[in-house]
């Protein structure tokens, strides 16, 4: 079993940065951030495998990074250029086995999740 614990969410004004971090206890291979806006579905965001190999939902690039220090199991979301469109609950997701991080983010449904950690973005 893999537990996942969020922090550093909070609310910050449009244009402003904040950055996510997620400790993992347990084995995984993948990890990664979904998100989930009130009333919305919850969508991909970033993803990590062990070796280092990312992706992004397109709605993200080039103003989220995501990484992971493999020595501590703890993943990172910078996240900068912030709009009120991310506005949502972030959550840490996480997978035992390798698998097709674009797919992963586009239909997956994590095997683990964390918590949650609220990120609010105003105008």
């Amino acid at each position: 079993q893999v537990q996942l614990v969020e922090s550093g969410g909070g609310s910050v004004q449009a244009g402003g940065s904040l950055r996510l971090s997620c400790v993992a206890s347990g084995a995984t291979y993948c990890m990664g951030w979904f998100r989930q806006a009130p009333g919305k579905k919850r969508e991909g965001v970033a993803a990590i495998e062990t070796d280092g190999t990312t992706n992004y939902a397109d709605f993200v690039k080039g103003r989220f990074t995501i990484s992971k220090d493999n020595a501590k199991n703890t993943l990172y979301l910078q996240m900068t250029s912030l709009k009120p469109e991310d506005t949502a609950m972030y959550y840490c997701a996480a997978e035992p086995a390798p698998l097709n991080l674009k797919l992963w983010l586009l239909y997956g449904s994590p095997e683990y999740l964390g918590q949650g950690t609220q990120v609010t973005v105003s105008s």
